[in-house]
C-alpha cells in the first residue's frame, strides 16, 4: 500500500473537468486503501444519483443500492448526518455488519467483509459519496485510513467546487481605455445633457467637453454620441 496520498491530492487538484477528476480518483485511489471494489456517486438535489464509476460490482448491484440499499445503509446515514467518513464498525455493533439489512439485500453478493464511505460536500451539503468494500479474509478500515479517506474527500469537494464555479464574467475592454472622467462624460451624454449642460455640471469649460469628446470617439472607434452611448452601454448600467 501507499505510502503518501500527495501524488492522489496533485493528480485531483490538477483535473481540468469533472470528468477527468472522476477517473484520476477511480485510477489512482485503490493503491492507497487496499479495496477490491470501489467507487464514486455524484448526487443532484434531494441526493438522487446523478453519475457514478464503480469497480468491482455490476450496474445491477448500484439499480439495487439505489432502490433498495441507499434507505438501510447505516454507514451512509453517518455520513449524510456528520459530513465525516464512517465504516461499518465504527456505526454497528461488532459483528453485527452480515446481519444488517443492506447486507443482507445488497452485499452479500459480492462478499463485502468491510465498506467505508465518504462525503463529498459542496455549498454546505452531501453532493456526493465515495464507497470503498474490502472482500474476503480482510482486516477492517483502521483509523489511519478513516483520516486518510477524509483528506481524499477534501481534496475531492475542493476541486469539485472549483470546477462547478460559474466562470467570471470576462471585464469589460472598453471600460480601460476611458479615463473616470471621460466615463463621467459618456453618462452625462447617455441622459441627454448638451456639451454646456455636462460642462456646467462638471465645471469645466464647454470646449473640454468637446475635446474630449473627440478623444473618446476616437479610442472607441465610434463617430456619433448616440454609437458611443450604444457601445458602453453595460459599462453605463453598473
Amino acid at each position: 500500500m501507499a505510502h503518501s496520498l500527495h501524488p492522489l491530492f496533485q493528480a485531483i487538484a490538477t483535473a481540468p473537468t469533472e470528468a477527468a477528476l472522476c477517473d484520476r480518483f477511480m485510477d489512482g485511489v485503490s493503491d492507497y486503501f487496499g479495496v477490491q471494489r470501489w467507487g464514486i456517486y455524484l448526487l443532484e438535489d434531494e441526493n438522487r444519483l446523478a453519475s457514478f464509476d464503480v469497480v468491482g460490482v455490476s450496474d445491477a448491484f448500484v439499480e439495487r443500492y439505489e432502490q433498495i440499499g441507499r434507505a438501510v445503509d447505516p454507514v451512509l446515514q453517518y455520513v449524510l448526518a456528520n459530513h465525516a467518513p464512517a465504516h461499518e464498525e465504527l456505526v454497528l455493533p461488532t459483528g453485527t455488519w452480515k446481519q444488517s439489512e443492506l447486507y443482507q439485500r445488497c452485499c452479500a453478493e459480492y462478499d463485502h467483509e468491510h465498506i467505508m464511505t465518504g462525503p463529498v460536500v459542496g455549498s454546505g451539503q452531501l453532493i456526493g459519496t465515495i464507497h470503498f468494500a474490502r472482500v474476503g479474509q480482510t482486516p477492517a478500515f483502521n483509523p489511519h485510513e478513516l483520516a486518510s479517506l477524509g483528506a481524499v474527500c477534501s481534496h475531492l469537494s475542493a476541486c469539485l467546487a472549483g470546477l462547478r464555479k460559474p466562470a467570471s464574467p470576462p471585464p469589460n475592454l472598453l471600460s480601460h481605455c476611458l479615463t473616470p472622467r471621460e466615463i463621467q462624460i459618456a453618462r452625462l451624454v447617455a441622459e441627454g445633457l448638451t456639451n454646456a449642460e455636462i460642462g456646467a455640471e462638471l465645471w469645466i469649460t464647454q470646449n473640454s467637453v468637446k475635446q474630449a469628446l473627440k478623444r473618446m470617439f476616437r479610442k472607441l472607434g465610434v463617430s456619433a454620441r448616440t454609437e458611443m452611448v450604444a457601445k458602453l452601454r453595460d459599462i453605463l448600467q453598473e
